[in-house]
């Protein structure tokens, strides 16, 4: 037997000659891990020659080999090129008999090659790039034994893993370089940092801001940059997040190249594997500074506003009650004013801002907490006269002031003609929460009997669904049950609270 082989042919030569430039394996230098395949191939197949070639357009380069003392030859004295042809292990016996290569200038002329024995290497996508070759000096009419040529089906596969985890990391380097391009063009400072929260990459922008020498914000280096009054804060947030795996966000005061400390919102979430172990965090700081005094400002001016508005609902209580003194005719309807103006009061109390010191004493704005303290008043002396069950809801300025209206003229009028005129008469509130509405419910029991007909509206009654209708967009309700009056007040839960997004986001 002259060779052994399966001629196979059906590919494109531009395709191949594309899969093999994305290699970038050509006229890389030598490499240990090539350099061992050929010595193994060469030391198993007992062969003076043996080669790691990828057989380009013009010619056959080698990536690998020993006893050659070449790195390429001209494609047209290349025996490979030859074998690419074949699928698998090409063995040829001896050249000067095998008309592929018996006018081939190695073979008539120096070195005089007489055996040839190759594993092909393929692309993934099955195009020939090369192969793992030994060569002798002699015929070898025997061949390769069994052991011999599935070691060089292995090596030749060996030199296949090693290319695709080259084609591996030159992916991956792409990727970190295209990350690093789009981390360098924001204007947010970034970083990242391992499963344990060692930093370990901060972007262009960290050291623009910072002023600090590369690589000097690595490991736990970073929390020096912030002001001493923020750090323990910042420590612990991180170490709560770094346990738990929840987002971590914080803001804090952040050294600036000019020696000021600059308010930073931070941000980091963990990225996750297949199984939800955590493999990196990637965050940023958003320099908030200047918003955040603008902010602070704005606190400030809202604070002297309130104060202002407080006093203005003193003097105007203060003037209705020396009216109604002076016109003794009027004492009732001035009476009622200056309790309407009062409930106004104390829902802008009651949600207006505070400073730090008076905020300790107020508890979370609620639909609840609201209309609990507007009925103080009616309930000394008479526990459980108000009852409030179910869903509560949050609410800031915008509701407080209809709701104080609407709560204090049905309490007003429940003190004076319905159950809250009678010893054993109560109120009950039920909230009740759904995706898109919220309403709140005014049932009165055990008070005088209800007529069925109470005539036309009042004044009070008419404010009442003038707030609602017109400052809610919702709607009230009333039925006159002989049991007791029953108010339903809805409206959509946005009319509740104001839009307010947080700084930074």
């Amino acid at each position: 037997m002259v060779a052994e082989g399966v001629a196979v042919t059906g590919w494109d030569e531009t395709e191949r000659l594309a899969a093999l430039a994305a290699t970038g394996i050509l006229d890389t230098p030598t490499e240990p891990a090539f350099d061992d395949i050929v010595r193994i191939a060469s030391l198993v197949c007992h062969a003076p020659i043996a080669v790691v070639n990828f057989v380009a357009d013009t010619r056959q380069w080698f990536k690998a080999e020993v006893g050659l003392g070449a790195r390429e030859t001209p494609l047209n004295v290349s025996i490979c090129a030859k074998a690419l042809l074949t699928d698998g292990l090409t063995v040829v016996h001896d050249l000067t008999r095998d008309t592929r290569f018996d006018a081939n200038p190695l073979v008539t002329g120096d070195p005089n090659l007489r055996f040839y024995a190759g594993a092909r290497v393929d692309s993934p996508e099955g195009l020939p790039l090369g192969t793992v070759c030994v060569l002798d000096y002699a015929p070898r009419p025997e061949g390769l034994s069994s052991e011999q040529r599935q070691t060089l089906e292995a090596l030749a596969r060996q030199v296949k893993a090693q290319l695709a985890i080259r084609t591996q990391a030159r992916a991956l380097s792409d990727s970190e370089a295209r990350f690093r391009a789009i981390a360098d063009s924001m204007p947010q400072m970034v970083w990242s940092t391992q499963p344990d929260g060692f930093h370990d990459y901060y972007n262009a922008r960290w050291y623009e801001f910072t002023g600090a020498p590369a690589g000097s914000t690595d490991g736990e280096g970073w929390n020096g940059m912030f002001h001493p009054e923020d750090q323990d804060r910042a420590w612990a947030k991180w170490r709560h997040c770094l346990a738990t795996g929840e987002p971590y966000e914080i803001e804090y005061r952040l050294r600036h190249h000019s020696g000021e400390y600059r308010w930073t919102l931070g941000r980091a979430l963990p990225i996750r594997d297949a199984e939800g172990r955590i493999q990196r965090w990637f965050g940023t700081c958003t320099d908030i500074d200047a918003a955040k005094r603008t902010a602070q400002e704005r606190e400030l001016i809202s604070h002297e506003l309130s104060h202002r508005i407080k006093n203005i609902f003193s003097v105007i209580s203060g003037l209705i009650s020396l009216s109604g003194r002076r016109e003794p005719a009027h004492r009732q309807f001035a009476d009622a004013l200056r309790e309407r103006v009062a409930a106004l009061g104390r829902a802008h109390d009651f949600v207006r801002p505070h400073s730090e010191r008076s905020r300790a004493e107020h508890v979370d704005t609620t639909a609840f907490t609201l209309l609990d303290e507007l009925f103080a008043p009616y309930a000394q002396g008479h526990p459980g006269r108000f009852v409030m069950t179910g869903d509560d809801l949050a609410v800031d300025d915008r509701a407080a002031t209809p709701l104080a209206l609407v709560f204090h003229e049905l309490a007003t009028n429940a003190a004076k003609y319905g159950a809250l005129s009678t010893e054993h008469g109560r109120v009950e509130i039920t909230g009740r929460k759904t995706d898109q509405t919220y309403v709140l419910t005014w049932t009165e029991r055990g008070g005088p009997p209800v007529p069925p007909d109470p005539g036309p509206p009042g004044f009070g009654t008419t404010l009442s669904q003038i707030s609602v209708e017109g400052q809610l967009g919702g709607r009230l309700q009333r039925r006159w049950a002989p049991e007791g009056l029953e108010v339903v007040v809805e409206a959509p839960i946005d009319a509740f609270t104001r839009a307010t997004p947080r700084i930074g986001s």
